[in-house]
Order: C-alpha cells, then structure tokens, then sequence
C-alpha cells in the first residue's frame, strides 16, 4: 500500500490554493491554525470551520467534496514556558491538552510538534541561487557564525566557536553591507515562531538568555515532564503526536538540542511506550548529521513513526548545508523509502489501523514561473510539486520490484 501523500498548506492566504493542490496529486492536507497564539486552546469550532473549507467546496451548487482531508496538524506550537520548566507550565499544558482533546472531536489523527528552544529551523540564505538558476534554502555556518558573534553579539559566543571559525566569521562579516547584514539577520529571525510579526535584536538576545541555566538534561526532563501529562490525553483522544527533529540537528546559539540523533528519538519514544507517542521523521533535518543512518532509524523505530517529511540536503565537511532536490544530496532516498515501505507492510500485517504514513515533499527548490512569484520560502507550488512527483515515481519503482517483498 502507498504512502498517504499530503502538502504543507499556509491556510487560506496561501499563494497555493486547495485546488492547485488537489491537482498536484496530494490528498491529504498539512495545516496549522496559524491565527491562534501560541499556547492558547485551539477552539473546537475553529477546528471544524478550517476542516470544513479543506475538505469541502460550498462555492458549488451544491456543495461537493474536494477530494483532500486534513491529514496531520502542524503544528500545535509549545509554549516557552513548558519548554523552560516555568512554575507556570502547568496550566500551559492543560491548554494543550484541550487542543489535542478538541483535535479528536474534530477528528484529525496526526499532530506534529518541535521542542526546539526559541528558533523554529534556522537558515541564512532563502533564496540561494542553484547552477540551474533554481531558488534553495541554505544553511552557511560562517555566515551564522558571524550573525551570532558580530550582528547579535550574542554574550559569550566567541567561546563556542574555533579560532579559525571566527576568523572566516569576522571576514566574511567585514565584506558584506549594511544591508546584507539586515538581510541575514531576517533569514534568521524567519524562524522564530510568529517570525513574521518582526523581533528586534535586543528581543532575540533576551529570549535566548532565558535559556542560561538550563542543560540539555534538564531540558530533556521538561520534554519528558511534558509527555508524560500529553500522551495519556492524545491516547484518550485518538491523536497520534509526532515530535520533529532539531533543524538543523546542531547547537545553535548555546541553546540545549535533544532531538537531533537515533539515541535522543529513542529516549522520547520510551518515555511513554505508545504508538500515540510519535516521531515525524524529517529526512532532511536528520540528514544533516552524517552520522544519522535514515533507513537504519526507520527500521528500528518505524512502528513509532507518524508522520515523513521527504527532502533531501546536500552538507559539506564544515557544517554548511544547502537543500538540494529531492533525489539528490546526501539523503539515501531509494533505501528510505525500501523502509518506509516495510514498515507499512508490518503493519498491514499487525491490522493497524494507521498503516498508510502520510508523507509530504518538504522544502522544494523555487522554479519556472514561480520565481515571478511571492511565494513561502522552500514551499512553491512546482518546486514541490517536482519533488511529490520524484517521490511518487520511486516509489512505484520499489513496489514494482518486489524489493520490499524480500
């Protein structure tokens, strides 16, 4: 059985509308309530309405399916002051639970989530020019480098870097303008959550501060504390959580990251011993660090996977990376979907009600005419619709072959 195929949409100003996705092949849909703040209860009528526009077309008489249900949820930010361990955490968690119990009502099975501290993912070029002339995201670590120590001067920074980084950070830093500087300074704050609003550097350094005294065990017991109080409601609801990777799967700014190798996704996985417990596998994020055997970690904690993102990112020997296509870089794709594939195999056999995995395309390169265009950054209607249709046709390849039948 295929693999659910689904597309990121940005909600109803998406320069992608639920028609061109339908065309692109997609089925399912990925969303968020991006209008709700972050920790507040997603109320159960606002649910229902964005479910309603996704799945139905009531501009027709009469009103008719649009052949798309919203597959996965993403994402139900956390609130900060779980992720701290804030005395006020508590009745943060409680809202969260009443967003996984109103998701249920609604039924939409998959929720997505991070635990990454104050940036979301983090890259300094949106718009990286390939050979081609295609637009990709990229992550240059000397240019983060000199973000974090000569634009942000972030305290103590120096200290995290060699002194050759920080030589090539200073140069680097020293050849660009005052408005390159303003320019990677936005790419940055892109992804904070809620980016968009605007965040001044002084707001940046004082989030970050906050996370001074806290150790990457601490951090990890708060995500622990934080599951442990979830996924008991997500159980009693019906709703699947998938945590994702750190993006990119390194220290950043100082910040506490536990969600960046096979061992962290283990430990979050046997913290509450369900399938409702989750893991959303990002090739991508994951791929970044070499030493994350993708396939090998699909099929070791494949039962426990509820929802892929499929990319592809080309790195170099310093850190530096850059989104390449989808078949392309460093990600094994044909062995991870072998995987993927097995694993929905055992659970056909087991009578798994959650066989099918839904999968999306992620971050695809800005083509064609879609460089006229404003788009989202890495989601572009043809660059991902290139990417699904890379992905759908490896993967009619393997069935066809028999290989996951050995």
């Amino acid at each position: 059985m295929s693999v659910e195929q689904t597309w990121r949409w940005y909600g109803p100003t998406d320069p992608v509308a639920l028609t061109d996705i339908r065309q692109a092949g997609a089925t399912g849909i990925v969303t968020a309530l991006h209008e709700v703040s972050i920790g507040e209860v997603w109320p159960e009528d606002l649910l229902n309405s964005r479910k309603r526009m996704i799945e139905w077309d009531d501009d027709a008489q009469p009103a008719k399916p649009r052949g798309l249900n919203w597959s996965v949820i993403e994402s139900i930010p956390v609130h900060e002051d779980i992720k701290q361990g804030k005395a006020t955490r508590d009745e943060w968690i409680e809202k969260y639970k009443e967003s996984i119990r109103n998701v249920g009502k609604v039924g939409i099975p998959v929720v997505t989530y991070n635990w990454m501290p104050v940036v979301d993912w983090t890259r300094t070029n949106l718009t990286m020019e390939m050979e081609d002339g295609a637009k990709a995201l990229c992550f240059d670590i000397v240019e983060f480098v000199a973000f974090d120590v000569f634009i942000l001067k972030r305290q103590g920074a120096k200290n995290d870097y060699s002194e050759e980084m920080l030589q090539q950070a200073s140069l680097k830093f020293e050849s660009m303008s005052n408005e390159q500087h303003y320019v990677l300074q936005q790419n940055i704050i892109a992804g904070l959550p809620g980016g968009q609003e605007g965040y001044s550097l002084d707001d940046f350094r004082n989030r970050l501060a906050e996370y001074d005294q806290i150790s990457s065990d601490v951090y990890r017991e708060n995500l622990k504390y934080f599951l442990e109080q979830v996924v008991p409601v997500a159980i009693e609801s019906g709703v699947r959580l998938a945590i994702h990777p750190d993006d990119p799967p390194m220290p950043l700014f100082g910040l506490p990251r536990v969600v960046s190798t096979e061992s962290d996704l283990q430990y979050i996985t046997n913290i509450v011993d369900s399938i409702y417990n989750g893991l959303c596998i990002c090739t991508g994020s994951l791929g970044v660090n070499a030493d994350n055997d993708l396939p090998g970690i699909i099929e070791r904690l494949g039962s426990k996977i509820n929802f892929l993102h499929l990319r592809s990112t080309q790195r170099d020997e310093n850190g530096s990376f850059h989104e390449a296509s989808h078949l392309r870089g460093d990600v094994d794709m044909f062995n991870v979907f072998v995987a993927v594939l097995k694993e929905q195999k055992k659970r056909h056999a087991l009578n798994r009600h959650d066989e099918r995995i839904p999968m999306r395309a992620d971050h695809g390169h800005t083509i064609l005419d879609d460089l006229k265009k404003k788009t989202n950054p890495g989601y572009s209607a043809i660059g991902l619709l290139r990417g699904m249709a890379e992905l759908r046709g490896l993967e009619m390849g393997i069935e066809k072959s028999g290989l996951i039948y050995k």
